[in-house]
């Protein structure tokens, strides 16, 4: 199954940009398809490599760069855009 997520990420963090292109950094190298933005990051690919690399990018983000809040739409099928 083919999943397409709306992410958003926001560090608590005085000097936030660093930190969001950590994230995105981390995001584009699980290998999916990763299109950052000025105000989120889709993410495409089969369901459970998204779920495992977002589980792995969360939990990576908290233990390196402390509180943050995550915000997620998810839609099954390919909403990738053409």
């Amino acid at each position: 199954m083919y999943l397409s997520v709306q992410l958003s990420y926001y560090p608590l963090a005085d000097d936030f940009k660093p930190v969001v292109k950590d994230v995105v950094k981390r995001l584009e190298a699980t290998g999916l398809e990763v299109h950052p933005n000025r105000m989120s990051t889709q993410v495409f690919g089969e369901f459970d490599a998204v779920m495992t690399a977002l589980s792995d990018v969360m939990k990576w983000s908290f233990e390196t760069h402390g509180k943050a809040v995550f915000t997620a739409n998810f839609l099954e099928g390919d909403r990738r855009p053409r």
